[in-house]
């Protein structure tokens, strides 16, 4: 488990299994959010194993599973509102961590300047160049 820190508040991971989840929760992190669909790629801890066991932990947890090849524009909205209503900090995780900080960069789109919204992300070793011209 890689963490990287977008902002004060929220910061992405790359795959978390069960086991991660107290290492997330001892970190301070008030929430979790899984944008990987569980039939994506090689097995993983499906979203319901993972509510479980966040869910002992007094942890938050919700799944809004994005195919990152395709985030839509319904995909952004429903990510900011779960960052906006979570409890924070908040961690969000998928394969690599790239498609979340691309959630986050495109519902940052209008908000912060775009060369800040793609330095923030680069300085985590992601990019969002990619999408920049959403941004």
């Amino acid at each position: 488990m890689i963490i990287r820190q977008l902002t004060a508040q929220l910061a992405v991971a790359d795959q978390l299994e069960i086991h991660d989840l107290d290492a997330v929760q001892e970190a301070g992190f008030a929430s979790v959010v899984c944008n990987r669909p569980d039939e994506e790629g090689e097995p993983h801890a499906t979203a319901d194993e993972m509510a479980k066991r966040a869910a002992e932990l007094g942890v938050e947890f919700r799944y809004l599973p994005v195919n990152g090849a395709n985030i839509t524009d319904t995909d952004v909205d429903e990510h900011a509102a779960l960052l906006a209503e979570l409890p924070k900090p908040i961690l969000t995780y998928c394969r690599s961590g790239a498609r979340c900080a691309k959630l986050w960069a495109l519902s940052e789109s209008g908000k912060q300047d775009v060369n800040t919204i793609v330095e923030t992300v680069d300085k985590t070793g992601l990019t969002v160049v990619d999408i920049a011209h959403r941004l």
